[in-house]
C-alpha cells in the first residue's frame, strides 16, 4: 500500500502524509457493512471521529468480501481495527443466530401437530 487515499477529505485528526503511511487493512463480509455503518455508511463519519482515525471502504472484486483501511496514528488504527473486527464478528454471529431461529421455526411449522 504505498500510495496515499484517494479520499480528499481527510479528517483533522489524522495528519498527513505520516498517518496516511502504512494502513492496517481487513476484510468483512459485504452483507454486514449495513448492520456496521449504517444505512449508505451514515456512522463512518461518527467512527472515524471517535477513533481518531479515517476509513477507506473498498469493495473486491468477484468477492462478497469488503476491504476496510484504517489510517491514523499508529495507536488508533490498531485500536480502530480490533474495533471493527469485533464489530463484523458480533453482527455475523447476530444474523448466523438468526438464520438459525429461523430454520427452527419453519421446522416447527413443517412438524406441527396438524401436520402429523
Amino acid at each position: 500500500m504505498g500510495t496515499l487515499p484517494e479520499r480528499k477529505d481527510i479528517p483533522p485528526w489524522v495528519k498527513a502524509p505520516e498517518d496516511l503511511k502504512d494502513p492496517e487493512v481487513l476484510q468483512v463480509q459485504t452483507q454486514l457493512l449495513e448492520a456496521m455503518f449504517g444505512p449508505a455508511g451514515s456512522r463512518i463519519p461518527y467512527i472515524e471521529q471517535v477513533s481518531k482515525v479515517m476509513l477507506e471502504l473498498k469493495v473486491l472484486e468477484s468477492s462478497e468480501l469488503t476491504e476496510i483501511v484504517v489510517y491514523g496514528s499508529y495507536l488508533y488504527k490498531l485500536r480502530a481495527k480490533w474495533m471493527l473486527q469485533s464489530m463484523a464478528e458480533w453482527h455475523r454471529q447476530q444474523q448466523e443466530r438468526g438464520m438459525l431461529k429461523l430454520e427452527d421455526a419453519m421446522k416447527a411449522l413443517e412438524l406441527g401437530p396438524w401436520m402429523k
